[in-house]
C-alpha cells in the first residue's frame, strides 16, 4: 500500500512569488522524515516519488481566501 502525503497551499503565499508555496500537513503510511517547513511543488513531487507515496492536496476554506 502506498503512503500518502497531505499538503496545502500556504495562507500567506502569493501566486507568482518566488518563495515556496506549499506546506506538508500530514504523512500517512510512508517511511519518511521531513525537516522543512515550506516546499515547492516540484520538491513535493520528488519527495513523494522517492518515498513511493501519493500526494494529496487539501483544499483551503473559503473564509481564508477572502482574508488575503
Amino acid at each position: 500500500m502506498a503512503g500518502k502525503i497531505f499538503y496545502r497551499e500556504r495562507i500567506k503565499s502569493k501566486k507568482g512569488a518566488k518563495s515556496p508555496r506549499f506546506r506538508i500537513i500530514a504523512v500517512c503510511d510512508a517511511d519518511i522524515k521531513i525537516f522543512g517547513n515550506h516546499f515547492r511543488k516540484k520538491e513535493l513531487e520528488h519527495l513523494a516519488r522517492a518515498a513511493g507515496a501519493d500526494l494529496i492536496e487539501l483544499e483551503r476554506d473559503k473564509k481564508e481566501e477572502k482574508m488575503e
